[in-house]
C-alpha cells in the first residue's frame, strides 16, 4: 500500500455507508499516520450528493467529521487551477473538472488516487485504486 492517497468524492461516500474497501484508506490515516488528503473541490462534491440524499444538516456533519479527522483538506490554488485545466482540456470527454482537479493534486503530492470513476484509474495521470461503486 502507497504510503500517501488523495481521495474523490465517492470514495468518501463508500466510506460513510461502511464500505470496509473504502474504510482502509480513510483509517490508514488513523491508524498508520499515512497522509490522506482530500481537495475541497472533490468535498464539495461529496457534500452536495450526500446532501440530496440525506439533507444538509447531516452534509454538514459529514462534512464537521472530516475536517477533524486526520484527512487533510487541501484547498485550490492558482497552480492546482492551472493543472485541473490543463487536464481537462486534455481529457475533457471522459473527466470532469472536479476529477481533474483529484489528478492534479494527487500529481503535486506523488500520492495515488483512490477513485470509484474507473476513467480517472484510466487516465494513468497518476497512480490509481479504483473501487467500484
Amino acid at each position: 500500500m502507497r504510503k500517501s492517497f488523495v481521495l474523490d468524492a465517492g470514495v468518501l461516500a463508500l466510506y460513510f455507508a461502511g464500505r470496509e474497501d473504502a474504510r482502509k484508506y480513510v483509517e490508514a490515516a488513523y491508524e498508520r499516520g499515512y497522509a490522506v488528503y482530500v481537495c475541497e473541490v472533490n468535498l464539495a462534491e461529496f457534500l452536495y450528493s450526500y446532501a440530496r440524499v440525506f439533507g444538509w444538516e447531516a452534509a454538514l456533519a459529514r462534512n464537521a467529521l472530516v475536517r477533524r479527522s486526520p484527512v487533510k483538506v487541501v484547498g485550490v490554488d492558482e497552480q492546482l487551477t492551472l493543472e485541473a485545466a490543463a487536464l481537462k482540456l486534455k481529457h475533457w470527454q471522459k473527466l470532469s473538472l472536479a476529477d481533474c482537479y483529484l489528478l492534479a493534486l494527487a500529481k503535486r503530492l506523488n500520492a495515488a488516487v483512490v477513485t470509484t470513476d474507473s476513467n480517472v484509474a484510466y487516465a494513468r495521470e497518476a497512480p490509481a485504486v479504483h473501487l467500484p461503486a
